[in-house]
């Protein structure tokens, strides 16, 4: 795949305000609380422009009326009299469906966190990014389904990206301050999830409860499961690519347990630079948040000391076959990283639902990779229309290819 030519963060460095405006698209999950905790220390160099969830109208409103935001959406319009009923007096406007949160996106706020779960957060934070925003961005989606347009469009409007994944944002930190030009490679590190040490027999019949059990990070269900089968590398390994405009044989993975290294960079000259910090997203979160300065953290202060060893593996492709799957997609290019991306959500749901063993998550999504470019839907998506008809189209051949693979991984 094509290297893509937008840039980052670093290249157009800008001061902070004084007080910076925010838009929380995604506020009532993982990502956003993680956000609030620390705009709720910070309250006088954040204000709050809108807010959005998915369904939980009562925890919406809430939190709309905590933070003074003046807009608020869900994004099931059923949820939509709920959240007036809990807005109600407040003077907060309240929205509803895809329009609501492109809307939301729209509105005046300097910052942006794209933190929708899933296909839904395309067209919302393409919006933000479409005005010029910096774009703080938690949504694996938009990059894996849609990485060279939205770079493209990024870079038009002059908006910002910041990488909120944390092994991403140890990237951009351990780059910055450097010429593009003298990176030689990058390293993502995993976790290695809680299936590293266990055979390749625990693996394929592992269940739902362990593979829930991660043993470092805190997580929603979807991210957990792709720890456990490295699926969530798969995918990282395509965002950086489009991040940081590389190619996928100067994106490496390695296998750190102790999450305290969370990303390297190697130049040219030799030099190695890693970023470092306890497992925590509010880490990542809060160097985008002040972003071009630095805010105070409430995170557990690193005593490496007491983490007297930090190791390192290569991972391994034969027990966790979902990471060669991706950088075989990332390499295909075109609507390839959409299909898989597609395909491993609905399989990692229809495992969460007792529907498919552990083994049958990444045997499903490379049946789905096989078939949907015999189909022809592994195309470029040149627009967001075309990504989600890629995207809608692949989770009905994934639908459809479900009980062969199902039956086969029993």
């Amino acid at each position: 795949m094509k290297p893509d030519t937008s840039r980052l963060a670093f290249d157009r460095p800008v001061p902070a305000p004084s007080e910076r405006t925010v838009t929380l698209l995604g506020a009532t999950g993982s990502i956003g609380k993680s956000t609030i905790d620390l705009l709720m220390r910070e309250r006088e160099r954040f204000r709050v422009e809108a807010v959005s969830a998915n369904t939980n109208a009562a925890a919406l409103g809430a939190l709309a009326r905590e933070l003074g935001a003046r807009f608020a959406v869900v994004g099931d319009p059923a949820c939509y009299r709920d959240l007036k009923s809990a807005l109600s007096g407040s003077g907060i406007t309240a929205a509803a469906g895809e329009s609501g949160l492109i809307e939301a996106a729209e509105r005046p706020a300097e910052w942006v966190i794209g933190a929708i779960t899933g296909a839904a957060g395309l067209k919302p934070t393409l919006a933000a990014a479409d005005r010029g925003a910096i774009v703080a961005l938690a949504n694996k989606e938009t990059l894996v389904c849609a990485g060279a347009l939205f770079m493209r469009r990024a870079a038009a409007a002059g908006a910002t990206v910041l990488p909120v994944d944390s092994e991403h944002n140890a990237l951009f930190q351990a780059m910055s301050g450097s010429r593009r030009e003298d990176v030689r490679r990058v390293i993502l590190t995993a976790s290695g999830g809680p299936f590293r040490t266990a055979s390749a027999a625990a693996v394929r019949s592992a269940t739902v409860e362990q593979a829930l059990k991660h043993p470092n990070w805190s997580m929603g269900a979807k991210v957990t499961i792709d720890s456990a089968t490295l699926m969530n590398k798969g995918l990282e390994l395509i965002e950086a690519h489009h991040l940081f405009a590389l190619p996928s044989e100067q994106i490496d993975v390695l296998v750190h347990p102790q999450s305290i290294v969370h990303g390297l960079v190697e130049f040219r000259d030799g030099s190695l630079i890693a970023q470092l910090g306890s497992p925590d997203m509010r880490i990542p979160i809060a160097h985008c948040l002040a972003w071009p300065e630095r805010i105070n953290g409430p995170a557990q202060r690193l005593d490496l000391a007491r983490h007297s060893t930090l190791t390192f593996e290569n991972p391994d492709l034969i027990r966790f076959p979902a990471l060669a799957l991706a950088r075989a997609a990332l390499t295909a290019g075109g609507g390839a990283p959409t299909v898989l991306n597609a395909a491993n959500e609905v399989a990692v749901g229809e495992f969460l639902s007792h529907g498919l063993g552990f083994a049958g998550i990444a045997a499903l999504v490379e049946a789905t990779l096989h078939a949907a470019e015999r189909r022809g839907l592994t195309r470029e998506p040149g627009t967001i229309e075309d990504a989600l008809s890629i995207d809608q189209d692949s989770r009905l051949l994934t639908h459809e290819l479900l009980p062969e693979i199902a039956a086969k991984a029993s």
